[in-house]
This record gives structure tokens, C-alpha cells and sequence, in this order.
């Protein structure tokens, strides 16, 4: 928003205004909503069309020219940092670029605030909720519901258009605290959630499509982030301001970058974030192959690339890059291809850098063009006539928090059901126990600003039955066993008991990473006793960011039911009780593994391998490489009906015809497979548009509807050493009423489905019999492809 009342951005809000001029214009002060206003720089003393750069006959790119053509360089310096000072003189206001929106507007950053206009914004699952529904179209709407509020905020001075969310780390090891955030360990599913998440957030309705990506306006600006390799925060002696991730090549083709590819080409995001590790020795924000090479030029982002904040700072006084100085530091970063810095070293020294020749002036001009489009794509400039009108009325609306309700809803997961105890009857005596029972703050996790109401699991399920509530424990540390004995009561008189349990910021956060799988303090032996004296079945409810070893209540048979609900957001109470009362069928499936245990004592944290290390005896991470016994695996979850699946398909092999100038290449196979005579072909000498085609009949064998996650995995060749145990190449979520059955086709991209990424780094398509397998565990149907290759 901006003002003609003040120039200044506080540290505590966004809002553009220009507090230097209300002696001069008084009650002529008001709000304006962008920049090139004719009355706004009348009212500045200065006439708008002497700046080309307002002229909207003119293209962004000559428009952005023109302004930073215009400044001073030490007025340049002064605008490449995110909290960007404006140029009085030609009537441009101060920005803060740092605005969160990950799942949800959220307060963390200066960019936004909130205050008694605006005291909330709708606050969503954590994303590793809202990705266990495995829906594209809700991850979509997310988005676009999210962008919605921004946008009116951003009208009424609380925010800034341009969030850099979301966070699209590929999760390693589920040790990592901020697991929570990410959409999980797959890096397909990671890169679909980007995609689809971005879409919504970014997406003007009608030119989603437009030619020229330069100039497609954009509802609001987000940021994919943190490039790469970084999943590691604070485990033990490792920080994440020296970590040096030690990474193969063949890990960041196939896991680390995937989905940040798939941000750039296929999201258009506007924004990527580098990210504060070194990897293989080098900064990413200092590497010019990974930003300019990559990012810039291999991609085509249309937009910028912006430090993780204090970055640089990171550079020069943690990691001692070079043994460079800031001055030398900050020439580097500009070089690499580094736009924007969160923090203030491009102030501190960029001046310096450029007078005394370390950096050229137009590497300079070019980043401030590449920023300065992007404001006028999301009508920093010009405004967007759609979305003047929105304001209070579109912050918390009641449809906003409806959707919030349905997204966790979506998400929770249903890991463990006896004798059908769930759904509930309405009526029962309920004991409502355990730390997080009337949890309200634990239900919004990391990144979030403040709810527009929490609704408590004590709340809900006090509307809809007889509820005893005993804590059991103060908070998620469960220090001791003072209050245990009220929980006991509660549960010896009640018909139904309910234990809800999990971790909190406290346990796993952004900075704090956890070294074991347990539950926190006494939690466990909480349930243990809690589920020994009740009267009636024990439901156990998890709130985590993560997996946790609950194999103590999996294979109690005093419990009898399992959900796991992540962080759900400020409608959480209503989403667990809509699930637990059977207003709500449970479809939502595992995005991590959930390891047993003692799986932290087989390797460190900071051991980058996603495949075993044999020498170490470390095992594979992920379900692509870990094949050991698990508490529940990826992709699992139950629900209150059942499933049964079909697969048709009229294609079972694809045929490539080479010419000579695509070569066979060697792939490793174990001693007891026949190797094929053209064991594999590089993908980029292919044309790559061959396609995987099938239908899958889904059946509703059950007597409830409900909603089922058609998970598609390809799984390579046998014999193939060092590649996947299996892959997601696909996935839908589709609603099936009980008895009913529904056909969902499937089309795939074959070179993407079935590539391998061997050890060098090279994609390839091997030859052979491919499995393709939907589905998992309690329902699957497969087919086998082959892949062959003749020379004409």
C-alpha cells in the first residue's frame, strides 16, 4: 500500500507510506495501492509523465531500464537489498521484499503485520498435512485462497507482494525440524505440490498461458526455496551456517534440484531462494553454474534470485568462503547471479565492490531490471484492476476457513483402526486426554502468522459430546508424571478414550532438529498407563511434523485406533472430530516414512547419500532406498471403506528406433542378470514423446463413501545396481460412493517415468521390463512395459 503520508517501511510492517510529507500535504494525505499514481506524484511535487518508466505503452523490460537508468549508483546499492530504500526523487517508495506465505499469511518477516484492522489471516495446515491429502486441485485452491488474502492485506498497508514461500526441500532424513514445511521425501510428490501450490499462488485467471513470460501478470509473487541440498538446521555439533553438504551428483539430479526444476519450467514461479549450505564446498549463492548456469539460463526463470537472509553474512563470518571479505563476498554473489540479498551486505560494500573494479556496474543494472520487472508484473506500478476491490472482507472469510477445515480434514491419516472402533457414535462419554487435547498455537506450526480462530480438539468434541478433559502433562516435554493420575480417572469412567499426543516447536522447528524418533518425555508411558486402566477403546491421535516409533501403541490391542493429524491448522479440532465422528471419510497417505527407532543409530544426520553406503554400513534413505522394516511405510493409510482396483491398458511395450547418432549406454547389472544388448540411451539425445497410457477401474467395495489416493509407482528393470527400489511417477485423489465405481486415466510422460539417473549423473531410459504398479500394500494392480531399442 502506498501513502502519500510517509516514505518510511517499518521493521514491523509493509506498509508504504511517506511520513515525511504530512506537515507539507496534512488532511491531503491518503492510501494508494501502486506507484505510478498521476495524483499521488502531484502530490509529490513531481509530474509522472517526465518517468518513462510509468508509461504503460512501454514494456516492463524498457520500463525497468529506464528507472534504473535514472539512479545514482549509490541509489542503486540501496535498492538491491530486501528492505529497499526508494528514490525520492523519482517518486519511488520503499519496499520490503520479505513477506511468508506458506501455509497461510504469516507475521515472520518484516513485510507483514498485523494489528487491530487486520488481527489474523486464515492460518492452514502445515504443508506436510495439506500434501498427505494427495490432491493437486486443493493444493491449487491453497494457494489461491492464500494469495487472495495477501492481496487485500497488501491493499490495506499490511503486506507486500512478493512471498518467498513455498518450501520445496526434498526431506533426507525426517530427523530434520523443519520436515513440517515440505511436502515430504518424494521428490515427484515435492515437485507437484511446488507446481500446483504455485499456480495458485501466482496465477492471474486467462493468462495462465500467455507467450511472453516476461510480462504475464501475476496475482502475487512467491519464491521456491531453499536451493539445494539443504535439509539439515541444527542436529548435534552440525549447523546449517557451515554444514558443507557433500553431495553426488547423481542425488542432486534425481532428488535435490528435481523439484526446483519443476518450479521453474513447469510453475512459473517468480522467485528462487539459495540457501545458506555449502555444497560441495561452495555457497550456492556464490555459484554461478548452479544460479546463472542453471537457474537462470538451463531454466529460463522469469523473475529473481534472492539470498536466504543474512546469507551473505553467513559467507563471510561462519564459513570464511575464500577468505573473502565483504567487499569481495558481495562481488561474487552480484556475479553468480544473485539479484536480490536479504540482509545488508549489498548496502555495506556493493559501493565499494564496483568503484574499485571487482564488479561491473551492469552486472548491477541487470539484477535491479530482473526485480524491477517482477514489481510491475504483480502491479507494484500499475495496479491490477481485479484486485483493488479486495480488502476485510477477503481476510478470514468464511469460505477461507471452511477450506482450512477441509484441508486438514484431507490430510489426516488414518494408520490404525480394530474392529472398525472409528468412526464414533455421537453421545458417548469421551475422555479427552494428554498434552495436546486442548491444543490450539501446536496446531499451526512453523511459518505462521496469527489464526483467525483456533478451534481446540477440546472445543469440538465438547459440542458434539460428553467430554472429561484431563492434561495428563503440562506441554509436549511431559517432564514428569504429576498429572498422569487425572488422566487415569478420566479414562476409567469414560465410554470412549482419546489420548492426543505429538511434538511442538519446542521438539522440532526450524533450527531445532530432533536426534531420536520417540515420543517427547513421558508421552509414552502416558498412553501406556492411561490405555491400561480405560473402561472403553483408546483412540491415540498424533500431532507431529514428522514420523514418530509409536510401534509400542501399533501393536497394543488396548488401542484401537491410530490417526495421525500433523500440525492441522486453526480449524483442527473441528477436522479431528469431523474424521473421529465419521462426518469425514479419512483418505489422507503418509508422505515420509516412518522409521523404526533405532534407524538413527544406523548413520548421521549429516551423511548426504540417499542410497546405502555399504563401506559405512549406512542403509538407503527414503522408500526409493530403504528396504529395511519401517513402523508405517510411505503412502500408507487406511480408511473407513475398502478398495479394490483394475487395470487396463493396450500398451505393453514402447519401441524406439535409433538412428546413428544415438549411442547404447552401459549400465551396471548384478552378476546373475543377462545384460540387454542396448542396456540404455541418453534421454537428451532422444525426443523423448512417448507416453505411458492406462486406465484404472476403482471400486467402492465398501458400505461408505469415500475418497482413495491412486498412487502410480514405476519400478525399473531387475538387476540394475545403485537405482531406485521404485518411484511416483503419478498420482490422483478420487471420490468413489459406496458401491460405485469410477475410471481415472493416466497419461505419463515415458522418458520421465522410467529415466534412472546413473552414477555420473546422466538421465537414461533403460531397456527391459518396467513394472508400472498402482496402488500399495492392502490394494495394488500392475503391469509390465518393455523397453526396446532397434537400429535402423
Amino acid at each position: 500500500m502506498l501513502s502519500v503520508a510517509s516514505w518510511a517501511v517499518s521493521t514491523q510492517q509493509s506498509r508504504l507510506l511517506m511520513d515525511d510529507f504530512v506537515g507539507e500535504y496534512g488532511d491531503l494525505a491518503k492510501n494508494y495501492t501502486h506507484v505510478c499514481d498521476e495524483s499521488r506524484y502531484a502530490l509529490l511535487g513531481l509530474d509522472m509523465k517526465s518517468f518513462a518508466f510509468c508509461d504503460k505503452s512501454l514494456s516492463y523490460e524498457e520500463r525497468a531500464k529506464d528507472l534504473v537508468s535514472r539512479m545514482t549508483l549509490q541509489e542503486k546499492v540501496m535498492q538491491s537489498v530486501h528492505t529497499a530504500s526508494g528514490v525520492r526523487r523519482l517518486g519511488l517508495p520503499e519496499y520490503s521484499w520479505w513477506s511468508e506465505a506458506l501455509h497461510g499469511i504469516s507475521n515472520l518477516g518484516p513485510g507483514v503485520f498485523f494489528d487491530e484492522t487486520i488481527p489474523g489471516a486464515t492460518s492452514f495446515p502445515t504443508v506436510i498435512l495439506s500434501t498427505a491429502a494427495f490432491n493437486q486441485t486443493l493444493w491449487k485452491t491453497l494457494g489461491r485462497v492464500i494469495s487472495t488474502e495477501g492481496r487485500a492485506m497488501y491493499n490495506l498497508g499490511h503486506a507486500g507482494l512478493t512471498f518467498w514461500s513455498p518450501n520445496i526441500n526434498v526431506v533426507r532424513d525426517t530427523r530434520w525440524g523443519r520436515t513440517q514445511e515440505t511436502s515430504g521425501e518424494d521428490p515427484f510428490v515435492v515437485g507437484e505440490f511446488a507446481v500446483n501450490f504455485v499456480r495458485g499462488l501466482q496465477d492471474v485467471e486467462g493468462t495462465e498461458n500467455v507467450t511472453d513470460l516476461n510480462s504475464r501478470p501475476l496475482k502475487v509473487s512467491s519464491c521456491c526455496k531453499h536451493y539445494a541440498a539443504y535439509d539439515i538446521d541444527s542436529w548435534l555439533t552440525v549447523d546449517r551456517h557451515t554444514f558443507d553438504a557433500r553431495v553426488s551428483e547423481q542425488d542432486m539430479k534425481e532428488t535435490f534440484v528435481s523439484p526446483f526444476e519443476r518450479c521453474v519450467r513447469e510453475g512459473d514461479v517468480s522467485s528462487v531462494m539459495c540457501s545458506f549450505n555449502k555444497i560441495n564446498g561452495i555457497p550456492p549463492c556464490s555459484d554461478p553454474r548452479l544460479l546463472k548456469g542453471v537457474i537462470r539460463d538451463e531454466w529460463d526463470l522469469h523473475g529473481y534470485i534472492v539470498s536466504d537472509c543474512y546469507g551473505l553474512e553467513v559467507i563471510v563470518d561462519n564459513q570464511n568462503y575464500l577468505n573473502d571479505s565483504k567487499v569481495d563476498a558481495v562481488a561474487k554473489t552480484l556475479q553468480a547471479g544473485l539479484d536480490l540479498e536479504c540482509g545488508h551486505y549489498y548496502t555495506d560494500a556493493l559501493n565499494e565492490s564496483v568503484l574499485t573494479g571487482k564488479v561491473s556496474q551492469y552486472e548491477l543494472d541487470r539484477a535491479l531490471k530482473n526485480i524491477y520487472v517482477l514489481l510491475m508484473r504483480v502491479g507494484y506500478f500499475d495496479g491490477i484492476p481485479a484486485y483493488e476491490s479486495l480488502g476485510l472482507k477477503d481476510i478470514c472469510a468464511a469460505d477461507h476457513i471452511e477450506l482450512a477445515r477441509e484441508a486438514a480434514r484431507q490430510g489426516i491419516v488414518l494408520l490404525k483402526n480394530d474392529y472398525e472402533v472409528l468412526p464414533l457414535k455421537p453421545g458417548k462419554k469421551i475422555a479427552l486426554v494428554g498434552p495436546h487435547a486442548n491444543a490450539t498455537e501446536v496446531m499451526i506450526g512453523n511459518y505462521a502468522g496469527l489464526p483467525c480462530k483456533y478451534v481446540s480438539p477440546l472445543e469440538a468434541f465438547s459440542a458434539i459430546g460428553n467430554v472429561k478433559y484431563a492434561m495428563g502433562c503440562l506441554d509436549a516435554s511431559c517432564s514428569n508424571d504429576t498429572y498422569f493420575s487425572e488422566a487415569k480417572e478420566a479414562a476409567k469412567y469414560a465410554e470412549v478414550t482419546i489420548i492426543f499426543v505429538g511434538t511442538d516447536l519446542s521438539i522440532e522447528a526450524e533450527f531445532v532438529d530432533r536426534v531420536d524418533f520417540l515420543l517427547p518425555g513421558n508421552q509414552t508411558e502416558l498412553i501406556k498407563q492411561v490405555a491400561e486402566v480405560s473402561s472403553g477403546p483408546v483412540i491415540l491421535v498424533v500431532l507431529s511434523g514428522s514420523n514418530i516409533d509409536i510401534t509400542f501403541a501399533k501393536t497394543n490391542p488396548r488401542i484401537s485406533a491410530i490417526l495421525w493429524v500433523g500440525f492441522p491448522g486453526e480449524q483442527g479440532g473441528h477436522a479431528i472430530a469431523d474424521v473421529v465422528f465419521g462426518k469425514y471419510n479419512p483418505g489422507g497417505r503418509l508422505p515420509v516414512t516412518w522409521y523404526e527407532a533405532d534407524y538413527v543409530d544406523m548413520l548421521p544426520m549429516s551423511s548426504m547419500s540417499l542410497r546405502p553406503v555399504d563401506e559405512l554400513g549406512y542403509p538407503g534413505r527414503t522408500y526409493k532406498f530403504f528396504d529395511g522394516s519401517t513402523v508405517y511405510p510411505f503412502g500408507y493409510g487406511m480408511s473407513y471403506t475398502k478398495f479394490s482396483y483394475s487395470l487396463a491398458t493396450s500398451k505393453i511395450s514402447i519401441d524406439i528406433d535409433l538412428n546413428k547418432f544415438q549411442k547404447c549406454r552401459t549400465v551396471a547389472y548384478t552378476e546373475d542378470q543377462k545384460v540387454p544388448s542396448c542396456p540404455a540411451v541418453l534421454l537428451d539425445d532422444m525426443s523423448c514423446d512417448d507416453t505411458i497410457e492406462f486406465e484404472v477401474a476403482v471400486t467402492n467395495v465398501g458400505k461408505v463413501d469415500g475418497s482413495e489416493v491412486l498412487m502410480v509407482y514405476s519400478i525399473p528393470p531387475s538387476g540394475i545396481v545403485g537405482t531406485h527400489i521404485k518411484q511416483v511417477i503419478g498420482f490422483q485423489k478420487v471420490f468413489v460412493a459406496a458401491g460405485d465405481t469410477e475410471r481415472v486415466k493416466f497419461s505419463m510422460n515415458a522418458c520421465k517415468s522410467l529415466r534412472i539417473v546413473d552414477n555420473t549423473g546422466y538421465s537414461l531410459l533403460p531397456s527391459g521390463s518396467h513394472t508400472i504398479r498402482v496402488g500399495d500394500y492392502s490394494n495394488s494392480a500392475s503391469y509390465s512395459l518393455q523397453v526396446n531399442y532397434n537400429y535402423n
